[in-house]
């Protein structure tokens, strides 16, 4: 699968992740990914990966095969195949989800349901996303990951 689009944040955050794996969290917090904590027993989990961008503002994404040397890796579970790739603070809260609203910053993409490898190579701020199918969906984080 490629593609391009842009999104803007203001949270300095980029979050990818199934819209079903993270339902678990429409009730809580709209924010409760800034607990570090949170953040990482989700993305530890699989249920989401969150990156540090450094900065605040907009950001263009290229989704390609394959990243020969990306600045990182992370896993996560697809058990639906929608996946959200937008700024963090659409991240499913306070009763709301990544939808088609022109409020949301992001753009949803449909995988083959399953597990995936997330390799990411950012520069400044145009980001190359690959997403490649694992047998694994688990990470073992011991810090939220900052890019930037």
């Amino acid at each position: 699968m490629n593609g391009s689009f842009f999104f803007t944040t203001d949270t300095a955050t980029l979050a990818i992740f199934d819209l079903q794996a993270i339902k678990h969290r429409i009730t809580d917090t709209p924010d409760w990914w800034s607990i570090p904590d949170d953040e990482l027993k989700e993305v530890n989990e699989g249920n989401i990966a969150f990156f540090g961008l450094g900065d605040d503002g907009d950001y263009s994404i290229e989704i390609i095969d394959d990243i020969k040397q990306p600045d990182i890796s992370l896993h996560i579970k697809a058990p639906s195949g929608q996946i959200f790739i937008g700024a963090g603070e659409d991240t499913t809260g306070g009763d709301l989800e990544p939808d088609d609203s022109e409020y949301i910053s992001g753009k949803k993409v449909s995988l083959e349901k399953g597990n995936y490898l997330i390799l990411l190579k950012k520069n400044e701020n145009n980001i190359q996303i690959s997403f490649i199918k694992s047998q694994y969906f688990a990470n073992n984080l011991q810090e939220p990951i900052r890019l930037g």
